[in-house]
């Protein structure tokens, strides 16, 4: 089959600009080179939604991350994602990192974001009680937010899907060329046929780029290791706690998640390998001692995971978004890290606006287009009669599956079966949170296996944790 548009790369990028595309009367494939979405940058990061004055004026970070923030409630409002506006605070501890707040308020004032302001301390205690003493004052980012990165993409993916979107996973792009007007692309599963292509590849990109000659950047791979807290300490910030950025990047922060967490990190450490997030606990414990500058009361012992990520970083510093200069049907989205996330709607109309100039055809919108997908039942957040007509019209949302964060047989059968739904374990988890609480998948692992296995009509055995050789189980020994 000839395909209108390949997308390669299945993260929040890849998806958001798939969902955004199939508005259109046109065929398109996501390709996605592990066995889900959002397995890569996406799934390990922080999941603010930055306000937009880091990013250095008249850059593209700029001017993306302050439309992708003024876009995302209304997008995750029309995906049924959670999103929380709750605002950030970079805190300075000297008169010179005072200077640097000043310094990111006026930046912030030229990029066009609102709702700024610079606190004293008395203030900043005020606002967050938890905050060290120590701290002088604060740059206060009212327009802030946080989202969940992987709900994010998932549920644009099934929004994508939902529309026409062909998704194949574990379909890793290891060639192309551009023969008789159409792109071939040499994947695990045999050769796909475009006649445009979008790489939104992540720390691959470049890779991907120079497969047609033209490399659209350098990227520079940099893990970045996370902790996430207990529930218990979910209330131990209300706001987004950044200290004063370095070269690195913005540094170490304590944020709460929607879903009711802390989240501490990143580490910021410069590797070769780009598939390589193995974490380091040795930098994880330096990430702990940072924060606690910032807030004291924070503690290793909290945790009840850690995850790293890698993200791709750019040697021009900015984000990579324009037609190859090699072949203008080839639109790189390259080089897309922090703020990435927060400008991922904006990057999606972005995206829009290159294909429609370079596309050499007549573009229809489809009629019945939806820009949503199927509300996903969340079972914890319902009314207790909420639950019971539930449960009476489904048995299946009676039976509670995972106890830590309160899922059901029938959130977890509905995330397999909708478009772009689960395939494992961790598919399962970064749908439903089944597996996300104290335990980690400690009780409720096995039940979720039975589910997948029932659901996908394979056997137990075959039944992944992410794909690939990650069997949990592999032959009955009685």
């Amino acid at each position: 089959m000839l395909y209108d548009i390949a997308i390669i790369g299945g993260g929040v990028i890849g998806c958001m600009t798939a969902r955004k595309l199939s508005q259109y009367n046109l065929s398109i494939a996501l390709l996605e080179k592990n066995s889900d979405i959002a397995t890569g940058a996406s799934k390990a990061n922080s999941g603010i939604v930055h306000a937009g004055f880091d990013a250095a004026t008249g850059s593209l970070k700029a001017k993306l991350n302050v439309e992708g923030a003024k876009l995302m409630p209304n997008v995750c409002k029309d995906l049924f994602v959670p999103y929380k506006n709750n605002g950030s605070l970079v805190i300075a501890f000297s008169q010179e990192e005072m200077e640097t707040l000043q310094d990111l308020y006026d930046r912030g004032v030229r990029n066009g974001v609102p709702g700024m302001e610079i606190i004293d301390r008395q203030t900043l205690l005020e606002l967050e009680p938890n905050i060290s003493p120590n701290a002088m004052g604060a740059l206060h980012a009212k327009t802030a937010g946080i989202v969940c990165p992987y709900e994010l993409t998932t549920a644009a993916a099934q929004c994508a899907v939902g529309n026409g979107v062909e998704l194949f996973l574990n379909c890793g792009v290891n060639s192309a060329e551009f023969k008789d007007n159409v792109f071939v692309l040499g994947t695990q599963q045999g050769d796909i046929h475009s006649r445009y292509v979008i790489n939104a590849a992540g720390t691959h990109s470049d890779d991907v780029s120079a497969m047609i000659g033209n490399k659209c950047a350098e990227i520079k791979p940099r893990l970045g290791d996370y902790a996430l807290l207990d529930k218990g300490r979910g209330s131990v910030v209300s706001r987004v706690i950044f200290q004063c950025p370095t070269k690195l990047g913005k540094g170490v922060l304590v944020s709460p998640t929607v879903d009711g967490n802390v989240i501490v990190g990143p580490t910021t450490i410069e590797i070769e390998e780009k598939n390589n997030s193995a974490i380091s606990q040795i930098a994880l414990r330096d990430v702990f001692k940072s924060a606690q500058k910032a807030v004291p009361s924070i503690s290793m012992r909290d945790t009840i995971t850690s995850f790293g990520g890698v993200r791709a970083h750019p040697t021009s510093d900015d984000f990579i978004i324009e037609p190859s200069k090699e072949n203008e049907r080839f639109i790189n989205v390259a080089g897309i890290e922090s703020p990435g996330l927060a400008s991922s709607p904006a990057i999606a109309l972005y995206v829009d606006e290159i294909f429609r100039s370079v596309y050499d055809g007549k573009l229809e919108t489809k009629p019945d287009y939806n820009p949503s997908r199927r509300e996903p039942v969340k079972f914890r957040e319902m009314s207790e009669q909420q639950q019971i007509d539930l449960i009476e019209k489904d048995p299946a949302y009676g039976r509670i599956i995972c106890r830590c964060e309160t899922v059901t047989e029938g959130e977890i059968r509905d995330c397999i079966n909708v478009p772009a739904g689960a395939r494992d374990l961790d598919g399962v988890k970064r749908r439903t949170r089944a597996g996300m609480g104290r335990c980690q998948s400690g009780f409720c692992g096995s039940k979720v296996m039975e589910i997948l296995s029932r659901e996908l009509g394979i056997p137990i055995n075959e039944v992944t944790k992410f794909g690939g050789n990650s069997k949990i189980l592999y032959e009955r020994t009685k």
